[in-house]
């Protein structure tokens, strides 16, 4: 009974989000946060990734942002997983769907760690990542933590459950004045159809504070997660916060 409650308390908390967000659409403009991640899995410890976002300022018009990705993964422990990635970066300016001369072109190195823990069904997300990053207005780094929490709820389907909510919550900051870059805060319905697809809807603030490389709104994300495996699958848990943002 007492799970039922907290189900249905998390559920409700993301409807009052998305219902909040689009009741204020009126007053501000909500953009589209788009994703689609495919990782293939050579064993539980290695495994490469490809990524694709696509973003826009209004709901599905005046896009001005897009990225494409590449990485690797290496879990040196069940708890901990490094990733090596590097991908481009390109935004134009606002006013319309992709606006030249563009804001920043950017091709950007970044090594991670992630650790992942549990108390009870609650699942804990920390992810320290490193940015060296190549535009076309220098060279610049950055720094990011990100801290995330999850619960998975529902039938268990072949060990893992169908439903997902998650919070998280990361900062950007570089070692030159003025040091803080930006906040961004996602709140996520994740749905696992099979083993091997997830899907998400969620909404996302993004803060910016003296950066011209992506401009901070709101936006309605959507997301669609595919493993692959080498082998027959083992049991794969719903991540929280699965994309690479």
């Amino acid at each position: 009974m007492k799970a039922f409650h907290i189900q249905t308390f998390a559920i409700t908390l993301i409807l009052l989000c998305f219902c909040t967000s689009t009741s204020s659409a009126k007053t501000f403009d909500l953009g589209s946060w788009n994703i689609l991640n495919i990782k293939y899995n050579f064993n539980e410890k290695w495994s490469v990734f490809g990524e694709a976002q696509l973003r826009s300022l209004k709901f599905y018009n005046h896009f001005h942002y897009y990225e494409y990705k590449v990485g690797a993964n290496y879990k040196v422990h069940k708890n901990v997983t490094l990733t090596l990635g590097v991908g481009s970066y390109q935004t134009y300016k606002e006013g319309g769907n992709f606006v030249t001369p563009k804001n920043n072109e950017e091709w950007r190195l970044w090594p991670q760690a992630i650790l992942h823990q549990s108390i009870g069904k609650l699942k804990i997300e920390q992810r320290y990542r490193a940015e060296f990053r190549f535009t076309s207005n220098g060279y610049r780094n950055r720094f990011r933590y990100r801290l995330g929490l999850s619960y998975p709820f529902g039938k268990e389907r072949n060990a893992y459950k169908p439903f997902q909510v998650s919070a998280s919550n990361e900062i950007f900051f570089s070692n030159k004045e003025p040091y803080f870059e930006r906040n961004r805060l996602l709140l996520a319905f994740n749905y696992k159809p099979s083993k091997t697809t997830t899907l998400q809807v969620g909404y996302l603030h993004q803060f910016d504070y003296k950066i011209n490389d992506e401009t901070g709104r709101d936006f309605f994300q959507m997301g669609c997660f595919i493993d692959l495996f080498r082998k027959k699958s083992p049991d794969v848990p719903v991540n929280i916060d699965i994309n690479d943002n």
